[in-house]
């Protein structure tokens, strides 16, 4: 784990980051607040974590909860708020219970029943995102396209998830239209639930290779590790 950064790096960084999604936001005719960033702290450890939120960021992507868990103890003073974004096993419910503040990788009735009890138990709740498969890849995660509906309707039953809106990661090609499309796929997924009933308000796609791309088709959050913190 890479323990510590640049802070002027960081800074610089993070400019960037900012001016690209609002020039991504202005090509797409869209106003700039409607795009949030969560960086993607895996790999770098509390005094990278530190400098970040000394910049004023204050919410995190970790893939890993036993990340989390190390890192929540040296960086309790800071007002964290841990963000899932990783696959996550139904055994790891417990900690995310307990320290997570949201889940965007939420994509399986038996993940949202042990994430149920465990919330029970700790007396919260907890923000969650649907992960949909949009990508032919095998190695991604996340629910089928079509079996999206009938879990929007399970998830009522778990009064202690509050369902905000999709997630989902790209196909890794060279090609900006395959791309494009996954994105394009969870949009329109998320407009056909909204027809049905279901209040979906965010879209979480995109990372640091993407994110434009992800803009363009309406993600209201993207999630960047590489181009924020460097390379892994």
């Amino acid at each position: 784990m890479r323990m510590s950064m640049d802070p002027s790096h960081l800074s610089a960084n993070l400019a960037d980051i900012r001016r690209r999604i609002a020039q991504a936001c202005r090509e797409a005719g869209r106003d700039p607040a409607e795009v949030a960033l969560l960086p993607v702290s895996k790999t770098f450890g509390p005094e990278a974590i530190r400098a970040a939120v000394a910049l004023g960021l204050h919410r995190f992507g970790e893939n890993r909860v036993q990340e989390i868990r190390d890192k929540a103890g040296p960086l309790a003073d800071c007002g964290i708020a841990w963000v899932v974004i990783g696959h996550l096993q139904t055994n790891k419910a417990k900690d995310v219970a307990r320290l997570a503040s949201e889940v965007q990788s939420l994509d399986r009735p038996e993940l949202a029943e042990a994430l149920q009890h465990r919330l029970e138990i700790e007396g919260r709740e907890l923000d969650v995102l649907v992960q949909v498969k949009t990508s032919p890849e095998e190695s991604k995660h996340g629910l089928p396209p079509a079996a999206l509906e009938g879990f929007l309707e399970r998830l009522r039953d778990f009064p202690r998830l509050r369902v905000r809106g999709l997630m989902t990661m790209a196909v890794q090609s060279d090609d900006p239209a395959a791309v494009r499309a996954c994105f394009r796929r969870l949009r329109e997924l998320r407009d056909a639930m909204r027809a049905r009933g279901h209040a979906l308000p965010r879209l979480s796609m995109g990372m640091s290779g993407d994110f434009p791309l992800a803009i363009a088709e309406g993600a209201t959050e993207v999630r960047i590790g590489t181009a924020l913190f460097g390379r892994r």
